[in-house]
């Protein structure tokens, strides 16, 4: 069964909506509209599996994506931010749907630092793995403990542009994400979250077994490209996790005469025709609305 965007002209697009199990790469330069797209598909969850969706919000440099406003204006919805030290209270308490269930997670929030190797010296490469393997058991129990409460799609915010996909640490950490949890049988993903707890939990895992093809990921990465045509020319670097996307959505200026409009596309999607047009949008009170 698909999963609805929140967007009924774009599922008319996508052949009905997205797949969940499958991976879906939003492009786009920082403004165009890809969080409010992210929060439309999340807050349909509410109505398609009786739980929102999920934000994992990778931005490194300290300022806000907006998540909260967003969300507050568009559906009256307040998001419920997962402080980070809460893992010091898990995982007995994950069974508890006020200790587990967040909307979204910030894993980064005070780091202030760039995301690339290049930027750096061997040192703070270093200290930057170490800091990343730390946060790897914070990353699981948001995860798995929203899944496990039945959320069943994600949306991972804030990749920031890098000149190629192996120098940054944030695909390096998705790639870790998506294999490790997202796409990892559910009885696993509580083996790596108990670890030498898994035994005395296992009836409780069972009892909150999960699908993961039942999952639906959005992931929304900035580009240095502004206009739709320089998006449509980019070339797809080889391992790069687009080439691994089942659905690519493009979402960049368009020059309309003497003014500027906003355009989308959809440069790929496995599963089914789609309608390969570019359509205008707008971003209304009410969200992204194509025309």
């Amino acid at each position: 069964m698909r999963q609805s965007t929140g967007i009924a002209e774009l599922d008319g697009m996508l052949g009905g909506g997205l797949l969940p199990g499958t991976l879906t790469v939003v492009l786009g330069a920082t403004g165009i509209g890809k969080t409010q797209l992210g929060l439309q598909y999340l807050h349909q969850g509410k109505s398609d599996e009786n739980e929102a969706g999920i934000i994992f919000d990778m931005t490194s440099r300290g300022d806000t994506q907006s998540h909260a406003d967003y969300a507050q204006r568009l559906f009256d919805w307040s998001l419920r931010d997962r402080p980070l030290e809460l893992t010091e209270s898990l995982p007995s308490d994950i069974w508890k749907t006020e200790i587990a269930r967040w909307d979204a997670l910030h894993l980064f929030q005070r780091t202030g630092r760039r995301v690339t190797m290049s930027d750096m010296d061997f040192d703070q490469k270093k200290e930057w793995k170490a800091d990343l393997n730390r946060k790897l058991s914070e990353t699981i129990a948001f995860f798995y403990g929203n899944f496990c409460h039945g959320v069943r799609r994600c949306v991972i915010d804030g990749i920031e542009p890098a000149d190629r996909a192996s120098d940054s640490f944030q695909f390096d950490l998705f790639e870790y994400i998506y294999h490790q949890i997202l796409r990892k049988d559910a009885d696993w993903v509580a083996r790596d979250f108990f670890r030498v707890d898994f035994r005395n939990n296992e009836e409780q895992v069972q009892k909150h077994i999960y699908d993961w093809k039942s999952i639906g990921c959005l992931m929304l990465c900035t580009t240095h490209e502004v206009m739709l045509d320089d998006l449509l020319s980019r070339q797809i670097e080889s391992g790069d996790v687009l080439s691994n996307a089942n659905t690519i959505i493009l979402m960049g200026k368009i020059r309309e005469g003497t003014k500027i409009g906003r355009g989308l596309h959809i440069a790929k999607h496995r599963g089914s025709a789609c309608n390969d047009a570019i359509r205008m949008f707008k971003i209304t009170e009410s969200g992204l609305s194509l025309q």
